[in-house]
């Protein structure tokens, strides 16, 4: 069974009535929740929990880390931040949900600045499939829409990913590359662009099934491994003196 760690700032929900409305319990407990319906075993950690909930021993019981966050990317501790890349290097799966694409964690792991256009409007998110045979995508029609979503636009400032599973068109013309897949190190890193606080959007059952398929794609069947590192080497076998 896959160990998932749901990981929220649980602001909003705690500050904004109309966040609460939708997510009374927190965005957390949604996503947990519905994981634990697909099988997984999920816990849920908050920024505001000592080391945000990111223990060392909290990361190494988990296979997979799915991260939300908004308005508090810059108070999450560097040390924190450190230790979770660490992880994924060796192996952690690592699933970025909307606007983590601006958490301290994804940009490091991206080495790029992860800007986007953005307008809330609420209007139609129609998700396509463009890589139907990915495991991220088992299940799903052609497309999906969501009825109610804050827009997201290009040019989103990420490096080309590994494979790019979805393309996200609104209504208001715009696209974007709102399912994309990375390897870094041992781990597999993948970003879902759905998610604003407002709507809900994590209660979608198409939703949920692919932050499931995310997270089963993610989880490293092998377990963990060391981070790659630099090292000198011996030869494998006898070299030839120079001449």
């Amino acid at each position: 069974m896959t160990n998932v760690l749901v990981w929220n700032e649980h602001r909003h929900e705690r500050q904004k009535p109309d966040v609460a409305a939708v997510y009374p319990h927190g965005i957390h407990e949604t996503i947990a929740a519905a994981l634990r319906e697909a099988g997984c075993t999920a816990a849920t950690a908050t920024l505001d929990e000592p080391e945000h909930g990111l223990t060392e021993a909290a990361l190494a019981t988990a296979d997979v880390l799915v991260w939300w966050g908004h308005a508090a990317h810059e108070e999450v501790s560097d040390d924190v931040v450190e230790r979770v890349r660490r992880h994924v290097m060796g192996g952690l799966g690592l699933i970025a949900l909307h606007s983590a694409h601006y958490s301290k964690i994804f940009r490091r792991l991206m080495g790029t600045g992860c800007s986007v256009n953005w307008r809330v409007d609420g209007q139609r998110e129609r998700v396509w499939v463009v890589d139907p045979a990915h495991p991220v995508a088992a299940g799903l029609d052609r497309c999906f829409e969501i009825a109610h979503e804050e827009m997201y636009g290009e040019f989103f400032d990420i490096p080309a990913p590994d494979e790019l599973v979805f393309i996200s068109w609104f209504k208001g013309g715009e696209v974007f590359r709102s399912g994309c897949a990375w390897h870094r190190g041992y781990g597999r890193v993948f970003y879902f662009r759905p998610g604003h606080e407002t709507f809900p959007t994590y209660h979608d059952a198409t939703v949920q099934k692919v932050i499931a398929n995310a997270v089963r794609w993610a989880a490293q069947p092998g377990g963990r491994r060391t981070p790659p590192d630099s090292a000198r080497r011996e030869p494998l076998e006898p070299l030839e003196p120079l001449q």
